[in-house]
């Protein structure tokens, strides 16, 4: 087989996908789309390390030694305000309207719990995570 169908000029684009968040966001009596892309590896990657800490490791192990931890709720707040493009979540009014500091945090006010929880699970599904990403579906549905 060639390499040629991995050269990047040859590689099919990841389009933004469209996505009812919630019914009781309604324009001529449909719910309105939101719409989703899908970030880069690099955008991935500073997320995640934006919400991983070292902390000591448990007691009986190597003195002084630390291990990572990651914060999955945080993780997937960070990614979903990422992944949003409309609406857009960075708006000062539209985070105003909600009395919500900052894009995750207006996500989280604009959806009901059952519907962060779906939105959540769409943007890793966009991102190519699929359905079961390590345990992450579990975690999101509990946070």
């Amino acid at each position: 087989m060639s390499l040629s169908v991995f050269l990047a000029e040859n590689a099919l684009p990841v389009e933004n996908v469209k996505y009812a968040a919630s019914p009781r966001f309604v324009k001529d009596g449909k719910p309105v789309e939101w719409e989703i892309r899908c970030i880069t590896n690099e955008e991935n990657d500073a997320i995640m390390k934006e919400c991983t800490r070292r902390v000591p490791a448990a007691p009986g192990k190597r003195k002084g030694a630390h291990l990572p931890e990651t914060d999955f709720s945080a993780y997937n707040a960070k990614l979903a305000a990422a992944c949003t493009v409309s609406p857009n979540l960075h708006d000062a009014a539209l985070q105003d309207s909600y009395k919500a500091k900052g894009a995750e945090a207006l996500l989280k006010a604009m959806l009901t719990p059952g519907e962060y929880s779906d939105y959540l699970v769409k943007v890793q599904e966009v991102c190519g995570f699929g359905q079961d990403f390590g345990g992450l579906v579990d975690d999101v549905k509990n946070s």
